[in-house]
C-alpha cells in the first residue's frame, strides 16, 4: 500500500476530490481497481525560472482541468494532482520524481519543461515502471535512446520544429544560418535538428554561439551573429531566453540586415514582445487557442483560471492527462503495462488534435502548423497574434518511425 502524503515538498500542492465530469469525458463507472486508494498525477515543471511563463502555474492548472473534466475520481477513488518546481536542474527533477515514485505514490508525471529534466525523469520512470508524458521539452531522445513503454512525447519535439520552421525558411530563400543556442540538451538538440534540415535543403550553417540558460547579456553573441553575415539568425532557445534574444537583436540592429527565426516561440513570447517587435516572425506550433470552436472554449476556461491564454504545451498537458485517465479507465487498472497498451491503442480526438495516435516509440503523432506573427494592423482583439501559413500532416511533421533508434520499434517489427 502506497503511503498517502498530504503534501510532498514545499512546492507541492494536492488536489482532492473534484467537481463533476464535463460532457467531454465518459461517465465514470466504479468497475476496476487501483493499487491503492488514490490515483496520483504529478506535474513536474518550472515554477520559478525562465520557463515559468510557458509552463509553470499554467501546466498545473491544465492538468487539474483535465482531472475535473474527467470527474475527479477513478473507480470511485479520488484522483489527486501534486506539483513541484524542478528549478531547471536535472538532478533536482530526478530526485523529486524518485521521491514521488518511491514514497508519494505518483502514477504519472506530466509536463516536464526542460529537456535535461525530461530525459532524466524518463530514465527513472522506465526503471520504476511509472508513466511520464513530456509536453514541454523538445529533445528527441525521449522516443529514441530514452524510450520506454511508459514514456510518451506528446505536444512537439525538435524534429517537428525543424521540419516546420527550418524547412520553410530555407525554401523562402533563407539559406545561410547562424545559431544562438542555449547551452544545454534542449538547445543542442534543436540546433542539430534544424541544422540538419538546413543542410539537407542545400543551405549552409555558418556558425553558432552558445549562451547560458537565463542570461540577460547577449552583446557578445549578437556581435558574432552580425559578423557571420548569415541571412538567418536561428534562436535555439525558448521562454525568457528567446524573448531577451529578440529584444537584443532589435537593439543591435540585427533585424535591419538579418532575419530572426524563432525555433521554439510561444504565444506567451509574442505577448511579451508585442506585435510591433515580433511581427513577421514565423514559428511552428502544435496548437493555437484561436484555431476552432473547441480550442477557443478551452482557452476561455483556462484564461479565467490563469489570466493568460494557453499555449500548445498547456493544451498538451490537458489533452494527455485526459488520454491517460481514459486509458486507465479502459484498462480497468492502473497497472503500468496495461495502461501503456491502452494509450497506444486508443485514438486521440479532442480540442488538441483529431485522430492523434501514439506510436510504439512513444511519439504522439498529430498535425503541426506553421504560423506567421500578425502585424499590429492585422490583429483585431487581445491575443489575436497568429495567422496560419501551412498545415504539416502528422506523418510528415515527425521523425519517421523507421528512423527511430527506440528498441521498442525493433521489438514491434
Amino acid at each position: 500500500m502506497k503511503k498517502y502524503l498530504q503534501c510532498i515538498g514545499a512546492a507541492s500542492v494536492v488536489l482532492g476530490t473534484l467537481g463533476t465530469a464535463s460532457a467531454q469525458a465518459p461517465a465514470q463507472a466504479p468497475a476496476g481497481k487501483l493499487t491503492d486508494d488514490v490515483l496520483r498525477i504529478g506535474v513536474l515543471t518550472d515554477l520559478s525560472g525562465v520557463y515559468a511563463d510557458i509552463s509553470g502555474k499554467g501546466a498545473v492548472e491544465a492538468v487539474k482541468m483535465a482531472v475535473e473534466d474527467f470527474g475527479g475520481t477513478m473507480f470511485g477513488k479520488r484522483i489527486e494532482v501534486v506539483s513541484a518546481d524542478h528549478q531547471n536542474k536535472a538532478d533536482i527533477g530526478a530526485a523529486k520524481a524518485r521521491e514521488w515514485f518511491d514514497i508519494g505514490g505518483v502514477d504519472m508525471i506530466n509536463d516536464l519543461a526542460n529537456s535535461g529534466v525530461a530525459l532524466a525523469v524518463a530514465g527513472l520512470a522506465k526503471e520504476k515502471k511509472r508513466h511520464v508524458i513530456v509536453n514541454n521539452a523538445s529533445n528527441v531522445g525521449i522516443t529514441n535512446a530514452q524510450c520506454s513503454p511508459y514514456a510518451v512525447h506528446y505536444a512537439y519535439d525538435a524534429y517537428s520544429l525543424a521540419n516546420g520552421t527550418g524547412r520553410a525558411v530555407v525554401e523562402n530563400g533563407g539559406d545561410t544560418w547562424f545559431f544562438l543556442t542555449v547551452d544545454f540538451a534542449f538547445g543542442h538538440g534543436l540546433e542539430q535538428q534544424v541544422g540538419d534540415i538546413v543542410r539537407k535543403s542545400n543551405g549552409k550553417v555558418l556558425g553558432a554561439a552558445r549562451h547560458p540558460l537565463g542570461t540577460t547579456d547577449f552583446s557578445s553573441y549578437m556581435l558574432q551573429a552580425q559578423a557571420s553575415k548569415a541571412k538567418i539568425v536561428g534562436l535555439a532557445s525558448t521562454g525568457a531566453d528567446a524573448v531577451n534574444a529578440v529584444k537584443a537583436a532589435n537593439e543591435f540592429g540585427i533585424t535591419k540586415n538579418q532575419k530572426l527565426a524563432g525555433l521554439l516561440l510561444w504565444i506567451n513570447d509574442i505577448h511579451s514582445l508585442g506585435l510591433q517587435t515580433a511581427q513577421g516572425m514565423v514559428l511552428t506550433n502544435a496548437w493555437y487557442w484561436d484555431m476552432n470552436e473547441d480550442s477557443r472554449a478551452f482557452a476561455k476556461r483556462f484564461q479565467q483560471r490563469v489570466g493568460n491564454m494557453p499555449n500548445m504545451a498547456h493544451a498538451g498537458d490537458y489533452s494527455s492527462t485526459l488520454h491517460y485517465l481514459r486509458a486507465v479507465q479502459a484498462a480497468g487498472t492502473d497497472d503500468a503495462d496495461a495502461v501503456s497498451a491502452e494509450m497506444r491503442k486508443r485514438p486521440i480526438n479532442d480540442m488538441f488534435t483529431k485522430n492523434g495516435t501514439i506510436r510504439a516509440d512513444g511519439r504522439m503523432v498529430h498535425d503541426m502548423y506553421l504560423w506567421e506573427v500578425k502585424t499590429p494592423a492585422e490583429s483585431k482583439h487581445p491575443w489575436d497574434y497568429l495567422k496560419l501559413v501551412k498545415t504539416i500532416p502528422g506523418n510528415q511533421a515527425f521523425m519517421p518511425l523507421e528512423q527511430s533508434s527506440c528498441y521498442l520499434v525493433k521489438k514491434a517489427s
